[in-house]
């Protein structure tokens, strides 16, 4: 099978090319798709998309012309494919089932530590030559609960 991956990533093609170990014929774009890119699916039976790819209904009626059949998804979210067209148009859509939970709750804690010190905001000051902290006092976590 012939398929190309839309939106690729420097680090996602080992990963890809070691998943797939030979077994269909696999292009790379960093380019997203959409109204504009979806001329470079020609001639492939699939299509590999991430979360920022429009797989809207114009877009989907041009790669069923184009013969596409099979959109997988690299993330489990599917809000930005229309899949009742995609169904209607005899495409079948696969997504992501899970992601690891460990590292969709460490990458929470993360986002509450940068909130809490005001992580971005120091940076954008640093950036400044501004380094007051008056405005970069956060709170203890110590003691509360995240509910």
């Amino acid at each position: 099978m012939k398929v190309l991956i839309y939106c690729i990533h420097g680090f996602d093609r080992p990963f890809l090319e070691e998943a797939n170990q030979n077994k269909h014929q696999l292009l790379y774009t960093e380019r997203l798709l959409s109204e504009d890119t979806v001329h470079l699916a020609e001639g492939c039976d699939a299509v590999a998309l991430f979360s920022s790819d429009n797989a809207s209904e114009p877009v989907l009626r041009q790669l069923q012309k184009m013969g596409v059949r099979f959109i997988a998804l690299q993330s489990v979210g599917y809000d930005h494919v229309d899949l009742k067209v995609a169904h209607e148009l005899g495409i079948k859509v696969a997504n992501v089932p899970a992601y690891s939970p460990y590292a969709i709750a460490e990458h929470a804690v993360a986002l509450l530590l940068a909130l809490n010190r005001k992580v971005v905001l120091a940076q954008q000051l640093m950036q400044k030559n501004d380094f007051r902290i008056d405005r970069l006092i956060g709170f203890d976590l110590h003691g509360k609960t995240l509910e």
